[in-house]
């Protein structure tokens, strides 16, 4: 994304919703990025290759690099990273010391915090939280009001939606799917095109696979 020419159509001083992000903050700790226009705060790093849309923010001691875009009213702060081609959206939260990065797409209301790290073509979306140290890649999904916290893992082509959890150190990958009502904990893993669903919980050390049907 490009528009060099955003900067010379938009009012230079930040409105007070913006000073809010920083407590104590006055315009003069806040500058428009040239690419976009968007807000960045005296302490964030923002290349000059990156995207920061108009009413979007970067600010505490996060960093955008590369080709990264904020779009929207998107937030990174805190000691976040956002990278490589990764593209915030809508509401989009990043925050804490979470990184997002290769092409991972963060949409609506989704918020991505902790030290949880996010990457290949995942996509994050609608109210979903992913947390603490879970690692999401491949081309995962996590939409709806889903949670991904602790140490969990999935990867791949999974699908983790409506009001499912999956925490501690569970693993969800290949094509399985998690959604309404599941939770998955411990030592948990799912994977093949298993799916998961209605109030069913799964944890310790159970494997979930193959074409299984577990609600």
């Amino acid at each position: 994304m490009n528009n060099n020419n955003t900067k010379f159509q938009l009012d230079n001083t930040p409105p007070q919703h913006v000073l809010d992000l920083e407590c104590g903050s006055t315009p003069a700790d806040w500058h428009r990025h040239p690419n976009g226009g968007g807000w960045v705060y005296r302490t964030a790093q923002v290349a000059e290759t990156a995207f920061v849309g108009p009413d979007a923010a970067v600010f505490g001691r996060a960093k955008v690099f590369e080709n990264a875009a904020v779009c929207d009213n998107a937030r990174i702060y805190g000691n976040a990273w956002v990278c490589g081609n990764a593209v915030l959206f809508d509401n989009a939260k990043v925050y804490d010391t979470a990184t997002v990065s290769s092409n991972a797409w963060i949409a609506d209301n989704a918020e991505v915090y902790g030290n949880a790290v996010v990457s290949g073509r995942t996509k994050i979306f609608g109210r979903a939280k992913v947390s603490d140290n879970a690692k999401i890649f491949g081309d995962a999904e996590i939409y709806g009001n889903a949670k991904v916290s602790g140490s969990a893992v999935v990867c791949q082509k999974t699908r983790v939606c409506q009001n499912a959890r999956v925490c501690d150190s569970a693993q969800i990958f290949e094509r399985a799917m998690i959604f309404g009502c599941a939770y998955i904990l411990g030592n948990a893993v799912v994977s093949n095109t298993a799916r998961v669903y209605g109030h069913a919980v799964v944890g310790g050390d159970t494997r979930v696979g193959g074409s299984d049907r577990i609600y």
